[in-house]
């Protein structure tokens, strides 16, 4: 009996079990419906969508960068059936031998590349993708794919705009939410402003069978996601005056910055040699031309390149010196060709009468002026030490945005350099050093290094008469906002009823009329009012840079402009024509007269490449 009772127990235990089994079991297929959901999930494809990347206009409404249609060829190895190589060849317009390596490389990574697909042929064209779609289900596994990629309507600032590419693994590691195959702007606006321009991928889901092959859209494609556009943007360039510029700086190195001083937008930005858009559109196939150039053309001159800065810079003592009092507008020096110094030492200046005063000197570009202007700041009395009174001064440039990163939104921007009372004081000891050591900064020389965009800012501080707008190139538009510190006025240390009694000489340097003794006549528009400072930067690795700031008309002034053409000689041989020229063709339209003409030709088809030395 007790043996029976034994059995019962068992039998009740396993019906207790089945009946808790088919309760689970009924509850999973019946009730909750998350593991069919699951099984379901575990068939489902991810077929993406990738969006259309935003346009970039100028500030006119030209497009600068539009989209057009591309067709690629993907393979997705675990669906590839045998198939016949030499039809695909032919429909595909490839030799056989390609099609069998690319297909022998990707059943070696078979592993890693899953069931997602991979390019066999990229940006084919519209009539070999035609062609191949008429035989495609001959191939299993092989599909055409549609996407659109950048053109450039107009040949209008290649360094600026940058260039797309794909993602390598680095880049991925950078940003996660990249995958193999995608594309991101990797230079200029395109990286700059790649989280508006990209867009967001979408997806079609589909279901594979037991042996993978796609047999169906999930739900009939109720749960796919459209992709989003990318945001279009808006620049603050001005393409027909950026088009101007580069033909002006053909064969030339160095660049051209164009601001709109109230505003601080950037009217135009050229880099010299730089890239075209024809070759942005085929990047891959340049890469690595342009990236061995030794004149590097990839180099964006405009703001990573630190130059001296030279007379442009005596504005910036002038300046100084009127705040601390130690100069004013009537203060006159004299200048036997230059400025002696030390054991029968000289700093060398042109020929012109003596003395002046600061507007003469201005217009001018005396060295020896402003070299004594230097010594009365830095042997200030107020000041107990010329270092303590050095520390001031490196305060006003800094206030000028000198030695260190404007904040543009350009990527890449470079700091330039404003020498320190600490490293003078390494170079030749604390309290060993005085004006004559280092009395090439009063001309904008020795240690002072500033980018063309520096400049150019100098220029628009100028013009606004003691502040500028950190220089930027993005407009706010519709679902674009900008920082607000590009609304913001930096004002400098110089009170602004100073700036006036500069830009007096720089408007005689200009309007004095030919063979006068301004430095800068060649410059001179009828009716625009152009104020300019010529520069001439030593090079030690040739011919002398040719440098010229000017901005119009002088009040309420529209554009300020800076040139800066490597051994280009003497400012008033190539800065200051480039730069007039690029003012005259913004504000009125064209160049007119037979002497501008003239000189628009020469400074069109004068090379200067012969001089630039190759890195």
């Amino acid at each position: 009996m007790a043996e029976d009772g034994k059995h019962v127990k068992i039998i009740i235990g396993l019906f207790v079990f089945a009946a808790i089994l088919l309760g689970r079991i009924f509850y999973i297929q019946m009730v909750d419906g998350s593991y069919a959901e699951g099984a379901v999930r575990n068939a489902m494809v991810y077929e993406p969508i990738n969006p259309t990347r935003g346009i970039i206009y100028d500030r006119n409404g030209t497009i600068l960068v539009g989209n057009k249609v591309a067709y690629d060829i993907m393979v997705t190895p675990h669906e590839v059936q045998a198939f016949d190589t030499l039809a695909l060849a032919d429909a595909l317009g490839l030799e056989p031998e390609f099609i069998r390596e690319k297909m022998d490389e990707f059943n070696r990574n078979r592993s890693s590349i899953g069931f997602n697909s991979v390019v066999l042929l990229k940006g084919m064209s519209a009539e070999d993708y035609v062609r191949f779609e008429e035989v495609r289900y001959k191939f299993p596994g092989i599909k055409g794919q549609v996407r659109s990629i950048r053109e450039y309507p107009v040949n209008a600032g290649g360094n600026l705009l940058g260039y797309v590419s794909e993602v390598d693994p680095a880049y991925i590691a950078r940003h996660p939410e990249y995958k193999v195959g995608d594309e991101a702007g990797k230079t200029g606006i395109e990286a700059a402003r790649e989280v508006d321009l990209r867009g967001e991928k979408g997806y079609h889901i589909y279901l594979r069978n037991a042996h993978n092959q796609i047999e169906s859209a999930y739900k009939n494609g109720a749960e796919d996601k459209a992709a989003v556009p990318g945001k279009d943007i808006v620049t603050t360039i001005d393409a027909t005056l950026q088009q101007y510029g580069q033909e002006l700086m053909k064969d030339k190195a160095g660049s051209i910055v164009a601001i709109e001083p109230a505003t601080g937008e950037i009217l135009a930005m050229v880099s010299s040699p730089g890239i075209d858009v024809s070759q942005l559109a085929e990047i891959g196939k340049y890469y690595n031309e342009l990236s061995t150039d030794p004149y590097k053309p990839m180099f964006n001159r405009a703001v990573q390149s630190s130059y001296p800065p030279g007379s442009v810079f005596k504005l910036v003592n002038g300046l100084i010196g009127l705040e601390e009092g130690v100069l004013t507008p009537d203060t006159k020096y004299g200048c036997d060709r230059g400025y002696s110094y030390g054991n029968g030492k000289k700093l060398g200046c042109h020929g012109h009468r003596s003395p002046i005063n600061l507007e003469e000197a201005v217009m001018m570009s005396c060295n020896g002026y402003f070299c004594h202007v230097l010594k009365t700041i830095l042997e200030n009395k107020k000041y107990a030490t010329t270092e303590e009174a050095f520390d001031k001064w490196n305060a006003y440039a800094h206030s000028f945005g000198f030695g260190e990163k404007l904040g543009s939104d350009f990527p890449s921007e470079l700091g330039g350099n404003i020498p320190t009372s600490a490293y003078y004081n390494k170079v030749y000891g604390k309290g060993r050093w005085r004006f004559s050591t280092i009395l090439s900064i009063s001309i904008g020389q020795g240690e002072v290094g500033l980018t063309p965009l520096h400049i150019a800012n100098l220029c628009a501080t100028v013009a606004n008469r003691g502040y500028y707008i950190i220089p930027h190139i993005i407009k706010a538009s519709e679902g674009v906002e900008i920082d607000p510190k590009y609304y913001e006025k930096h004002y400098t240390m110089v009170s602004p009823e100073q700036f006036n009694k500069v830009v007096g000489g720089m408007w005689r340097a200009v309007n004095s009329g030919y063979g006068s003794v301004g430095t800068a006549s060649i410059a001179a528009v009828p009716g625009l009012d152009i104020c300019g400072k010529t520069g001439t930067a030593q090079n030690p690795r040739g011919d002398d840079n040719s440098v010229f700031i000017c901005f119009a008309p002088k009040d309420n002034p529209k554009i300020a402009v800076a040139a800066y053409v490597e051994n280009g000689g003497f400012g008033a041989r190539f800065g200051a024509p480039i730069a007039s020229l690029m003012v005259e063709k913004y504000l009125n339209g064209s160049i007119e007269g037979a002497a501008r003409k003239d000189l628009e030709k020469r400074m069109m088809t004068t090379s200067l490449m012969h001089k630039v030395k190759k890195n």
